[in-house]
């Protein structure tokens, strides 16, 4: 095929198999509801899953690397082939790389019943070829640019593999060196790919309506400096993550990153959600930064999970919510506005990640604030599947 177009008019299969973004952003937001919905209930000792890992661990792994594992295939797999100039990953290809995904779900749920290796080796079998996949892309298609974000995939495997360690030798690994690691890679590829595509829709927008105001062009020295500071920040966190240099270098990188945010003026797109959105997802990483800092520093301010919760929900949440909503719409051939449902769904979200933040410093309303979130986060993805599951299933080829 000469075109990605023919290509996908080439197929007859599936609608869900003509471009990676479809079945990974429907999976996820599905996915997304099902593990609240079974979390909910486990987290009050009303059900229990036949899972090797804790109760806890199970949840902030089905995040961290199931939920977040499908959202960065369906992102790669659509934004390389724009990197590369070259063909993307369609048909049963590609029904084959999402069928690894729900398998390795399946593993983890029922684990308790399954030999460790064999359950870590289902897991990975899905982000390790996805890796191979998108290295070949990217190697073949000579865009090396591109290689740091193949090098944060390769994180985000190493600390699934190490959490899968963790879990089988009986440690609490929602509190190890291998979800550290995976939510490291996760707020790093925030912090790069954010970096450059948040200042250039918020550049687009603001360019198409005359702004004589625009954000700070991406990636230039102060923004290469913040990266190497965050890298640093959480390179710390990783290997010591109650050590003073820690909190203090999580402090200095929270400030440098709110900075970096203000230099790209969003508040002048208050007009439009789907804009908006972005910086509000990219406003998390320096909170999260500051939450972790004074956590440790000052343990009795905040709980190392609740300010966690500030990355995990509210970073990795709220910005993959906003490129799943704006992907689709881009590449279904909607309009790029945030209408009122798309703009539930964000406040939903943002409910479930202050009601969390919140349970911390509140433990006698911790109880209700746990549900309050729970529900608030099944909202906001039952609510992006109703919305935008129509156009990920349906028969049109995405441009």
């Amino acid at each position: 095929m000469s075109s990605t177009a023919e290509q996908m008019r080439a197929w007859r299969g599936p609608a869900l198999l003509t471009y990676g973004f479809r079945p990974f952003f429907f999976g996820a937001g599905i996915w997304a509801v099902i593990a609240m919905v079974i979390w909910v209930p486990m987290l009050s000792g009303l059900a229990v899953l036949p899972t090797a890992f804790d109760p806890v661990s199970w949840h902030a792994h089905e995040f961290l690397f199931g939920y977040l594992g499908a959202v960065v295939a369906g992102f790669l797999l659509t934004a390389v082939p724009n990197w590369t100039g070259r063909l993307p990953i369609v048909g049963w290809p590609l029904g084959g790389l999402f069928a690894l995904w729900i398998i390795g779900r399946i593993a983890v749920a029922l684990s308790a019943g399954l030999p460790a290796i064999a359950v870590a080796m289902a897991d990975l079998a899905f982000p390790v070829v996805l890796a191979a996949a998108v290295a070949r892309e990217i190697v073949v298609g000579r865009n090396g640019r591109n290689l740091i974000v193949l090098t944060m995939l390769g994180m985000l495997i190493l600390g699934n593999a190490v959490f899968h360690w963790e879990g089988a030798r009986g440690d609490f690994a929602a509190q190890g060196t291998g979800l550290r690691l995976g939510l490291a890679a996760g707020i790093m590829m925030i912090a790069v790919i954010g970096g450059r595509v948040v200042p250039s829709f918020t550049r687009n927008w603001l360019v198409k309506r005359q702004s004589p105001v625009l954000p700070t062009p991406p990636m230039q020295r102060f923004d290469k400096l913040a990266l190497l500071l965050l890298a640093l920040a959480l390179l710390l966190w990783v290997m010591a993550p109650v050590a003073v240099v820690t909190g203090l270098g999580m402090l200095l990188t929270g400030a440098v990153h709110l900075w970096r945010l203000a230099r790209w003026t969003g508040y002048r797109t208050r007009a439009e959600p789907l804009v908006l959105v972005l910086h509000g997802g990219y406003a998390f990483v320096p909170l999260g930064a500051l939450a972790i800092g004074t956590a440790i520093l000052w343990p009795g301010m905040l709980g190392l999970a609740t300010a966690q919760h500030v990355w995990m929900a509210g970073a990795l949440g709220l910005m993959t919510l906003a490129v799943m909503t704006r992907a689709t719409l881009g590449h279904t051939g909607q309009a790029l506005s945030a209408g009122t449902g798309t703009v539930l769904i964000y406040a939903m979200l943002i409910v479930a990640v202050l009601a969390r933040v919140l349970a911390g410093p509140m433990p006698a309303l911790a109880p209700a604030l746990h549900a309050v979130s729970g529900v608030a986060w099944i909202a906001a993805f039952g609510g992006f599947s109703a919305l935008y599951g129509p156009l990920l299933l349906r028969i049109r080829p995405a441009r």
